[in-house]
């Protein structure tokens, strides 16, 4: 398990002082706009995010994270970050909480929780706990409002019985599939779907695997997640998610389909299948561009509480213009030793536009970033952990230093001054249709 600690180390968490860190940790602070230097600059003031006295008080935190050294630099992710709704939003009003590090519902009409970002290929992976009378399900590459199983989303349903037939682990309106076995006996069961183009597998627990191949012409390739509540009570537990038939982006051996921006000041090598940037200002762009996208890679600062970045949908770099783009942070500082403190945006963040809810990453040491860049929606996650969930709702500017830009634009690596000294490696990509 990877952890950072305020104060002692703990084994777990509590629900309360869960609830109590949620408070702060589950918002975002927009900034301010920037002055077009690009340049790093102090902190804006912002509205207080502090915690509610009792929670203040209750210093002695430690996060944990679940995912293994492995799993982060595979590139799994959570879904749930075992505190809130973080990442989250509800269609309908149905009792959606977080108990005992769970989402539940057992309220409402028929809702959906859905994803803020889409995903196209991917393993999803998650525990269930229901009973005889519940009717729910896991409904994968969704339409933002999804209106028919089957037609803008696929519905793999959670029921021990139903009229046509479709119990757990059929594909609504699509495919039934009997696994033999009941799960509404109030216990924790695993779920797996591996959805590759239009193939779709599911099993539950050790059961027999669902396979679905789409055939139609129109088929569903990406789209949202979401958890429904039916009928009866849902409990939905530890999801996580891991991009697959992603392509590589960079070879490990030289910078092909990589260029430097004119009058870059950095020095970029390929040492030890790394892209290595030291000193600065200077940007490496990629050839190609890119609109909407999952985009993982694996960095590493090599001193204290260096600065760098990744840019996105950036205009071409020019000597005078040397990259003009979103840009996902790499800063690992935080105030007073505190992770949900980033004193200078954190990593994770689209700077100048939302900070980093907690610094996960620490300097000397690999971490692995993931981006989601959808339309105007844009997510990211440090070591598996979900830290911006975001929609940019600026009027529209080809230069999104000024407003939203919703063109495919090229992925720059940024040295940001004479004390850039940091690798990248890892970098792949699935572009969302």
């Amino acid at each position: 398990m990877n952890s950072f600690s305020i104060g002692s180390r703990f084994s777990s968490l509590t629900p309360l002082l869960c609830l109590a860190l949620a408070v702060c940790v589950g918002c975002q602070r927009p900034q301010e706009p920037e002055n077009g230097s690009g340049e790093t600059s102090p902190r804006p003031e912002a509205t207080s995010t502090s915690a509610p006295d009792a929670a203040a008080e209750s210093t002695e935190i430690t996060y944990i994270n679940p995912l293994t050294a492995e799993e982060i630099e595979q590139g799994q992710i959570l879904l749930f970050d075992n505190e809130t709704l973080f990442g989250w939003h509800k269609v309908n009003d149905v009792n959606w909480a977080v108990e005992d590090q769970a989402i539940t519902a057992d309220s409402g009409p028929i809702g959906l929780l859905m994803t803020d970002v889409p995903f196209d290929d991917f393993e999803l992976t998650l525990d269930f706990k229901m009973t005889g009378e519940t009717n729910s399900g896991v409904f994968i590459r969704c339409a933002p409002q999804p209106s028919k199983p089957g037609g803008d989303c696929y519905e793999i349903n959670l029921a021990d019985t139903h009229p046509e037939g479709f119990v757990s682990g059929s594909l609504v309106g699509l495919s039934e599939f009997d696994q033999g076995a009941k799960h509404g006996d109030g216990e924790w069961h695993r779920m797996t779907v591996t959805a590759v183009g239009r193939k779709i597998d599911i099993q539950i627990d050790d059961g027999p695997t669902h396979t679905y191949e789409d055939t139609r012409e129109e088929w569903l390739q990406s789209g949202h997640i979401g958890l429904q509540k039916n009928s009866g009570e849902i409990a939905f537990r530890d999801i996580r998610l891991q991009p697959l038939n992603q392509e590589p982006l960079f070879n490990g051996t030289d910078l092909a389909g990589w260029s430097e921006v004119p009058g870059s000041q950095s020095v970029i090598d390929v040492v030890t299948g790394t892209i290595h940037v030291v000193n600065g200002p200077g940007f490496l762009e990629t050839e190609q561009t890119y609109k909407d996208f999952v985009l993982q890679f694996g960095a590493k600062t090599n001193a204290a509480e260096l600065n760098s970045g990744l840019f996105f949908r950036a205009m071409p770099g020019t000597e005078e213009n040397p990259s003009n783009g979103y840009e996902v942070q790499i800063h690992n500082g935080m105030t007073d030793g505190n992770p949900n403190e980033p004193n200078n945006a954190g990593t994770g963040a689209i700077f100048r536009r939302v900070e980093a809810r907690r610094v996960v990453s620490s300097d000397n040491e690999w971490s692995t970033i993931t981006l989601v860049a959808a339309g105007p929606r844009i997510a990211t996650w440090v070591n598996g952990y979900p830290v911006v969930s975001w929609e940019d709702t600026r009027e529209p500017d080809e230069n999104p230093r000024k407003g939203k830009r919703l063109e495919a634009g090229h992925l720059s690596l940024q040295g940001h001054d004479p004390t850039t000294d940091l690798n990248f490696r890892n970098i792949r990509i699935n572009t969302l249709p």
